[in-house]
C-alpha cells in the first residue's frame, strides 16, 4: 500500500478523491484516527481482481464458502443472512417458473442467476443462464433446463440448511 495524501481534512478533498469516488481510481479514503483527518491509500488492483473470479475447487460445493467470506467481508451473521435470504428466494422464485409465460422466466432466471453469483452458488448461477437462453427455446428445452435449476438449487438449498445448523 501507499499513502497518497496524509493529514487532508473532508471538505478539502485531493482531486485524487475525486476520481475515487467517480471510480477512476485505485485509492481508498482512510480514517487517520482521533485526531481527525484522513489519508488516501491506494488498493492493490491485483486482489480486487481476484476476488471477483471464482475459487479453483469453487464446483466442489454447492455454495463457495470462500466466495461468500469475500463477499461478506467475513463477518458470519451477514453470511447467515445472506444465505437465508437466497434460500427463501429460490425457492419462491423456482416455484413461480413452474407457471410462468417463457419471458417471466427468463426474468426470474436472471434474478436467481444475480442472487446466486453472490453467495456463491455457482451450479445454481449457471443452470439459471441456461433457462434465459432456453426461454427462447421449445417447451420441452425449457421445461429441462427449469428442471435442472430446480435440482441445483435444492441442492445448495440442502447445504444452506446444513450451514444454518452448524452456525
Amino acid at each position: 500500500m501507499r499513502v497518497l495524501a496524509s493529514g487532508w481534512q473532508p471538505g478539502s478533498r485531493p482531486r485524487i478523491y475525486r476520481d475515487l469516488v467517480a471510480g477512476r481510481s485505485n485509492f481508498v479514503d482512510k480514517p487517520r484516527g482521533p485526531g481527525g483527518g484522513h489519508y488516501m491509500v491506494e488498493s492493490a488492483s491485483s486482489v480486487i481482481e481476484e476476488t471477483q473470479a471464482p475459487t479453483l475447487a469453487s464446483n466442489d460445493r454447492s455454495i463457495d464458502l470462500v466466495h461468500l467470506a469475500r463477499m461478506t467481508l467475513g463477518d458470519r451473521g451477514l453470511e447467515r443472512e445472506v444465505l437465508a435470504l437466497f434460500d427463501r428466494q429460490a425457492a419462491m422464485l423456482v416455484a413461480r417458473m413452474q407457471v410462468a409465460e417463457p419471458r417471466a422466466i427468463a426474468a426470474v432466471a436472471h434474478t436467481i442467476k444475480g442472487s446466486a453469483r453472490g453467495v456463491g452458488a455457482w451450479r445454481v448461477a449457471g443452470a439459471a443462464e441456461a433457462v434465459e437462453r432456453a426461454a427462447s427455446g421449445g417447451p420441452a428445452e425449457l421445461g429441462a433446463a427449469i428442471g435442472r435449476l430446480d435440482a441445483a438449487a435444492q441442492e445448495a438449498r440442502a447445504m444452506i440448511a446444513e450451514l444454518l445448523r452448524a452456525h
